[in-house]
């Protein structure tokens, strides 16, 4: 594909199983040539997304001591603020120019916490929803029962990440831009962004494109466990966040992703629909453990 793909989501919401397929199988290409899409009509409001940015961009102007408090630990809870340059995206290069603040489903239940808006509790569930609509479709896309990845989803082990790449004090160090080039570790990425752009998706010929907000849409990409589950079937797509190189520069960036993840204990193996020539490409990993690993080598 030459360029990101807008899919409707409208028909495979409301419609019979055949037209459902039709969906699925635009789904099917999207995650089998680039990895990304665009989704329109996702079921979640657009005011919702709003106050979730707003609350987002409340956050982040909360004094550095204020959020130092509610610092990022450890990877086996994988809640609370990231500094900036604490994450190293591309272990190659310096630490990614943004912050971050994780929450996982547990800790927006607990309304003792000291960033508990109720909002962004809603929008968790909103993202879980579409996110099982897009796992039916690609099970369907693979021929398989269609709950057969939201089932393995249902203790919701998602992170909601709000993420703001704040604006220049000192200049970049050479090769430091907002967010190193990375895969997704988990299944599916739901991400929303505002208007001041810079992520890039690699191509299979190995270059970058740009992938621009588009209003109404949520980006939707794959992840390297659903990459592992149907041995490269669906494709875990290398993405950055580069500095903009015009006015935008003079703005912060803002975007919150919901990185969906499967109940630890899942197993990933090769989908028998999957094989080729009855060889997996990879050996089988508890879910829990991947993720495990790979936030032990980005922290």
């Amino acid at each position: 594909m030459s360029k990101i793909p807008i899919i409707d989501l409208a028909t495979f919401i409301k419609s019979d199983i055949k037209s459902q397929q039709v969906v699925a199988r635009e789904i099917y290409d999207a995650c089998h040539k680039i990895g990304f899409m665009y989704l329109q009509n996702s079921g979640i409001s657009k005011d919702l997304i709003a106050q979730v940015f707003s609350h987002s961009k409340s956050l982040f102007n909360l004094p550095l001591a204020a959020k130092q408090k509610l610092a990022w630990k450890n990877e086996l809870s994988n809640i609370g603020y990231v500094g900036i340059e604490r994450e190293r995206l591309d272990p190659n290069q310096p630490g990614d120019l943004k912050e971050a603040f994780n929450f996982s489903q547990a800790e927006l239940l607990t309304l003792e916490s000291p960033v508990y808006e109720p909002d962004i509790f809603v929008f968790y569930q909103a993202c879980t929803e579409l996110a099982n609509k897009i796992l039916q479709a690609l099970a369907l896309a693979l021929e398989l029962p269609k709950d057969f990845f939201s089932i393995r989803h249902n203790q919701q082990n998602h992170t909601l990440r709000l993420l703001h790449y704040p604006l220049f004090q000192t200049p970049p160090k050479l090769g430091q831009i907002r967010a190193g080039e990375h895969s997704d570790y988990g299944s599916i990425t739901l991400l929303f962004q505002d208007d001041v752009g810079g992520l890039e998706v690699k191509t299979t010929a190995g270059e970058w494109m740009s992938a621009p907000t588009i209003p109404d849409t949520v980006i939707v990409n794959t992840g390297d466990l659903m990459q592992r589950w149907t041995n490269d079937v669906f494709c875990s797509t290398k993405h950055r966040v580069i500095i903009p190189h015009n006015h935008k520069l003079e703005r912060s960036r803002y975007s919150i992703a919901f990185f969906c993840h499967p109940n630890d204990d899942t197993e990933i193996t090769c989908l028998e629909t999957c094989q080729k020539e009855g060889k997996p490409i990879y050996p089988p990993i508890l879910a829990g453990e991947y993720l495990l690993s790979r936030l032990q080598a980005t922290y």
